[in-house]
């Protein structure tokens, strides 16, 4: 087998991969849980099942707790197997990036045989436990969503084309679907919304990690929209990708499903992630602080509006009425009485993305 031995420099110490093309032999007895942890990305998982139960929250059905513990289960088992496969197949790449030389496959921790496997498994058992413990809608939703991350998004945009993350963002922005989906059994225009916030989030998010990961993508080879356009032209759709977000992000408001504290929170953050990404813009290329500013906040700015919008669920004085149907859907129009609505509350803390 034709094995080819790289060494990199992180953080001051030596670091060592073997690559294959076909899998990295792990040292036997080396690996350990926290590794297969690593493989799902538990960072990404996370904001996958906040996500998800905002739109739990928001659905005009209340499931029981049981269920409602199967569907967070079933979806960070969904995110955690598209988070599996996406580094079984971007091991060579992953390797040769300083951001990500140390996951589990190119340390030769787990194998990329044991990778797929793992994720494969995953993956099937968070679509089962969905289907059986919801709706065939909501199963499926998770069966596309894991697909299009792994065979769309990794296996073909990503090292394809410069609009990698702006189509691959929709796996992303999928999760308030599922959660809503599983209750209702249909998909509904509130979650919709939840989808297109989170959908135009996506480019300003990682194209801000980009500006300052331009040579870490260029050695992988991926053509990220700072390594193939340059800093200027990225910069330009920050922006741009920003005012549309700041717009969307007062959808729930303006279309009637969230209340004045949603509102107030998405317009302040609004014009905070805005004048963020107008100073990136007008930055010299030699800033990197203005980038990772812009970063850093994009990760709170999700959590902070997410958690505006279960906080007007939550209070009570502002979400659709609940019933005790205990999983298949009924429309939200149906069910919203004009002056008389009920919330469950739903507290989920995210360390970070």
């Amino acid at each position: 087998m034709n094995v080819k031995s790289t060494a990199g420099q992180l953080g001051g110490k030596r670091v060592r991969f073997a690559l294959s093309s076909h899998f990295v032999h792990p040292r036997e007895g080396h690996w350990s849980v926290s590794d297969f942890v690593a493989l799902t990305k538990p960072r990404v998982m996370m904001l996958a099942v906040f996500t998800a139960l905002v739109g739990l929250s928001s659905a005009p059905v209340r499931l029981d707790p049981l269920i409602t513990l199967a569907v967070v289960l079933a979806i960070a088992a969904g995110a955690g197997a598209a988070g599996a496969l996406n580094m079984w197949y971007d091991a060579d790449i992953d390797a040769v990036m300083s951001r990500t030389a140390m996951r589990p496959i190119p340390r030769g921790k787990i194998s990329r045989l044991g990778a797929l496997v793992f994720g494969l498994v995953l993956g099937g058992f968070a679509v089962a436990v969905l289907a059986l413990a919801t709706n065939l809608v909501a199963s499926a939703l998770l069966a596309c969503t894991i697909l299009f991350y792994v065979v769309v998004y990794t296996v073909w945009l990503k090292r394809f084309t410069r609009q990698n993350i702006v189509i691959g963002g929709a796996a992303g922005a999928l999760p308030p679907v599922i959660g809503w989906a599983a209750a209702t059994g249909e998909i509904g225009l509130e979650p919709l919304a939840l989808f297109l916030i989170i959908f135009l989030w996506t480019p300003p998010h990682f194209w801000a990690l980009a500006l300052n990961r331009t040579d870490d993508y260029a050695r992988a080879g991926v053509p990220m929209l700072p390594v193939v356009a340059g800093r200027a032209a990225t910069t330009r759709q920050i922006l741009i990708y920003s005012g549309l977000l700041v717009l969307a992000s007062e959808l729930p408001w303006a279309l009637g499903f969230a209340g004045t504290v949603y509102g107030a929170v998405a317009a302040i953050c609004g014009a905070v992630f805005l004048l963020l990404a107008l100073l990136l813009n007008r930055s010299i290329g030699t800033d990197r602080r203005a980038a990772h500013r812009l970063f850093l906040f994009s990760i709170s700015y999700l959590f902070v509006l997410f958690a505006a919008l279960l906080i007007d669920y939550g209070s009570g004085s502002f979400s659709p009425m609940r019933s005790s149907h205990g999983g298949h859907g009924v429309s939200a129009h149906a069910e919203l009485k004009s002056g008389v609505v009920r919330g469950a509350c739903c507290t989920v803390t995210v360390s970070e993305v």
